[in-house]
């Protein structure tokens, strides 16, 4: 029986589904007596998923999860913090549940080496860890100086705010202290980068608090790309919330075709620099280009793109054999780089590293990603996709498995349904 779209999009929010090859590993004896050593780097969504789904498919084995923060404050929803709809302590997890529930080790510590010889990680401290298989989870790095004049110092002035936490509470002060009638300037890079919707709706959110508070300001978006994830739909928004594409519009998109990329930065005069203009603001707010976090480079996980390729069953690294890796770093098809599919894609994982294990052929997957975008507190818009591995080994979208939300769909549920998915996906990964 067909599930209409609405409806696969309701499950999704309410329940957190990720569609993987999970349910494919069989409950065998020899999975439920494995004592084997996993070592997890990396405690975002995709390392604390990978470590409590192991646990679940196989409750002997040795699961070690390494991460520096006490504390993980999730990039999902941090725009809601930007705009001042939510706090940043209702997006903080914490990782008690993992080690008194799912029985993992939780270390609080920086992952310096990992000799992938020896299969052996070494922490900051000088502690060792020995692994039968690794599961990598590093998220992203910013490609300091990518843009002339933005780098890690430059960005405590002009903050970034794509790793949710510090910079996320600067962006929001920055914009509560700005006079009313000041100008927002967003910098947005090309393709790839983490959460491909998240600019936009951190542009409307910002949008929604100067209409309410600043009203005489504006927000301009310079774009180095032409096109962006659900533009319709976010366009379409922006005319019913804030006036665009009118004279009094609140917010401007400057696409690359109209010389919206940034080639340089002037954190003192708070200016940005395309090809033929500069623009000054009262507000700056620069994502960089990307890449693999810098322990998946300094170990020779990634390739000439700054991304790891990985095999897309297994997500077992193409360069070094035994570890794996999941989340933003890999290079994984079709599939965005997003906390819905760091979830799909660290549970197939876990699934895969237990078949490994046990000496089975690990099952193909497939996988999903849904995306919900507020606009404002009672505007929401979605995307969501299924993939499965096509016959060149690739992750690819199923036709028709997916879609975006109808542009005269009730937007005030979709909002609702973003609430709800956020609540739950948390739920399944940190409870």
């Amino acid at each position: 029986m067909a599930m209409h779209r609405r409806d696969f999009l309701k499950l999704s929010a309410l329940a957190g589904l990720s569609v993987s090859g999970c349910g494919a590993l069989r409950e065998t004896t020899s999975s439920q007596n494995l004592n084997a050593r996993v070592v997890i780097v990396g405690g975002g969504i995709g390392g604390v998923t990978a470590a409590k789904y192991l646990r679940r498919f196989a409750p002997n084995l040795q699961v070690t999860l390494i991460e520096p923060s006490t504390e993980y404050v999730t990039c999902p929803v941090s725009n809601w913090v930007i705009g001042g709809t939510r706090d940043i302590k209702s997006i903080t997890q914490k990782y008690d549940a993992l080690r008194t529930r799912h029985g993992a080790k939780v270390v609080h510590d920086l992952v310096t080496q990992i000799d992938v010889e020896a299969k052996v990680v070494t922490t900051k401290s000088g502690a060792k860890f020995n692994y039968d298989r690794l599961i990598a989870s590093p998220g992203i790095e910013m490609k300091w100086d990518s843009i002339e004049g933005y780098n890690e110092a430059a960005s405590e002035i002009v903050p970034h705010a794509w790793k949710a936490g510090a910079q996320t509470l600067l962006l929001r002060k920055q914009l509560e202290e700005m006079k009313d009638g000041g100008v927002v300037m967003i910098a947005v890079p090309a393709n790839p980068f983490r959460c491909p919707p998240g600019p936009y709706e951190r542009a409307s959110l910002i949008a929604n608090y100067l209409k309410q508070y600043k009203p005489k300001s504006k927000l301009i978006i310079l774009d180095a790309k032409d096109n962006f994830s659900k533009q319709p739909l976010f366009i379409q928004g922006w005319k019913d919330l804030y006036g665009y594409d009118t004279p009094n519009s609140l917010i401007k998109w400057v696409p690359a075709s109209e010389d919206g990329k940034v080639t340089a930065v002037d954190v003192k005069r708070k200016t940005l620099r395309t090809e033929f203009a500069s623009h000054q603001a009262d507000v700056l707010n620069v994502i960089p280009p990307q890449q693999a976090g810098l322990i998946a480079r300094q170990t020779g996980l990634t390739n000439e793109s700054g991304w790891c390729p990985v095999d897309a069953v297994t997500w077992e690294s193409k360069i070094h054999p035994n570890v794996h890796v999941i989340g933003d770093a890999s290079i994984a098809g079709k599939m965005p780089k997003s906390a819905f599919s760091a979830n799909s894609q660290a549970k197939a994982c876990a699934a895969a590293v237990v078949s490994l294990l046990q000496g089975d052929d690990p099952a193909a997957s497939k996988y999903m990603n849904t995306c919900y975008s507020l606009l404002s507190p009672k505007y929401g818009i979605s995307v969501a996709m299924v993939y499965q591995i096509n016959d060149d080994g690739v992750i690819d979208e199923i036709a028709g498995a997916g879609g975006v939300s109808p542009a005269t769909g009730n937007k005030q549920l979709e909002a609702t349904f973003a609430e709800n998915w956020y609540d739950n996906i948390m739920a399944d990964i940190f409870a």
